[in-house]
């Protein structure tokens, strides 16, 4: 999983580095650019000869940056124009070709004066998303001017085909600023509703198979896979699909975490030709492939794996082959836990009385009583599954994590908590090493 966000966000981080804005907002931005209030049938009436001019000559200029120098100029010189939302729409275009800050700037600014614009709203929407970088506050905020941007109205001095055309970019700008903030604050539930109104937003299913639709179908399929519980089965369509327009190294992490989980759903666990080949996955690739299919079409249907085995199941086949006196400790432990009562008592006729060696690591001690994690597992996770009463109180009470070995006879066992009890217990001596002297030879004095 670590790849598959790592990729996601080197895949992110070849859009964001440009600063530049999706191919359908720009163009339809630039189809209203130049035209009051969002492509506006409206234009401003300026009495003024000397401040017409200086908006005709800021407007007028040929480069963005002029434009953009030249529009500034005209605000600071008349900040209260009636052509000032026209103008402001004007320089957050200009900017838009080569200053991020101020293209954001400049639509906070608008949004001062025409609080529903959609342009400007989306715009910020846009770089807020982008600059976040992970910060809950800011992706709130993006979230909330994303939502205020889905409930813009129409203007009266904007015709509803530039109305449309704007709405159409910007729609899936705004559920995918939704979705982030939905993730990072864990809703995963709304971030798989968000994501999912995103991709059903565009228009062109080609815009899904390039970012920033294609990322999102990423971040969809994490979504399901963060779910409790999981829906494998759909996220493994959005990361197989994903996978299929993914430029390379991206393509191989994305594919193999998609065929990850699709084993996960499919293969049972000791279908090892499946482990190895799943099938039907090469049928689900090609159909993920087609533009078209942004969602599952009606023949994605894969078949889930039979459920594991329940652990009494577990122990009766176990038992079917094995007799209980043939069981090594752990074995017999697992079927006094999880076995019906027939087979328990069948592998507690080969322990009770019985005295045995019993090593494990302490979890807990008292000078009459030592608990034990024998199992690695128990071990693993500091579990007593072992409880040793002594014969007499130790007269060294082993700390916690020791490693010991007590020779003990078995007494009894609960199955809830699992517990299996011995009494009589002394620890095991340790042989003491062999003491080598070396041989004194008598030496006579010399004469």
């Amino acid at each position: 999983m670590k790849k598959l966000v790592s990729a996601s966000v080197m895949l992110l981080g070849v859009c964001s580095a440009m600063i530049v804005f999706p191919p359908a907002f720009a163009q339809g931005a630039d189809q209203a650019s130049g035209q009051a209030g969002q492509g506006s049938t409206c234009s401003p009436s300026i009495k003024d000869p000397a401040e017409y001019n200086a908006y005709t000559n800021a407007t007028s200029q040929s480069s963005a940056q002029a434009k953009a120098q030249a529009i500034e100029a005209f605000l600071t010189q008349y900040p209260n124009s009636v052509a000032k939302a026209s103008v402001l729409q004007d320089l957050m275009s200009a900017y838009e070709t080569y200053d991020a800050a101020k293209t954001l700037d400049a639509a906070k600014r608008l949004l001062q004066v025409d609080p529903n614009n959609l342009r400007a709203l989306t715009f910020v929407v846009y770089l807020e998303h982008q600059q976040a970088n992970g910060n809950q506050a800011a992706l709130d905020q993006a979230a909330a001017d994303a939502n205020k941007g889905l409930n813009s109205p129409k203007d009266a001095c904007t015709t509803q085909a530039d109305y449309d055309k704007v709405k159409d970019a910007a729609t899936p700008i705004f559920y995918s600023a939704i979705g982030a903030d939905d993730v990072a604050k864990k809703d995963y539930k709304g971030a798989i509703d968000a994501y999912t109104k995103e991709l059903q937003s565009y228009k062109d299913p080609a815009q899904t198979t390039v970012v920033p639709g294609l990322l999102d179908t990423i971040y969809l399929g994490q979504a399901y896979l963060q779910e409790d519980p999981k829906d494998i089965k759909n996220a493994v369509w959005f990361l197989t699909r994903a996978a299929q327009f993914a430029k390379p190294p991206y393509q191989g992490q994305i594919e193999a975490q998609a065929e990850y989980w699709y084993k996960k759903f499919h293969c049972a666990q000791n279908d090892g030709a499946c482990q190895a080949k799943p099938d039907g996955l090469q049928a689900i690739q090609q159909a993920a492939a087609v533009p078209a299919n942004i969602f599952p079409p009606a023949s994605y249907n894969p078949t889930p794996a039979p459920p594991p085995p329940t652990p009494q199941q577990i122990v009766q086949q176990v038992l079917a082959t094995t007799t209980p006196d043939q069981l090594g400790l752990a074995d017999k432990e697992y079927v006094l836990a999880n076995g019906n009562p027939d087979d328990q008592q069948k592998v507690w006729a080969t322990m009770n009385g019985v005295t045995a060696e019993i090593p494990g690591v302490v979890v807990s001690a008292t000078p009459d009583s030592v608990q034990l994690a024998v199992t690695p597992d128990n071990q693993q996770s500091n579990k007593a599954d072992f409880t040793i009463n002594m014969k007499t109180p130790l007269k060294e009470v082993p700390k916690q994590g020791d490693k010991v070995t007590y020779i003990a006879t078995f007494d009894s066992y609960t199955q809830n908590p699992p517990m299996i009890i011995l009494k009589d217990g002394e620890l095991k001596a340790v042989p003491k090493a062999p003491v080598h002297h070396t041989p004194h030879h008598s030496t006579s004095s010399q004469r």
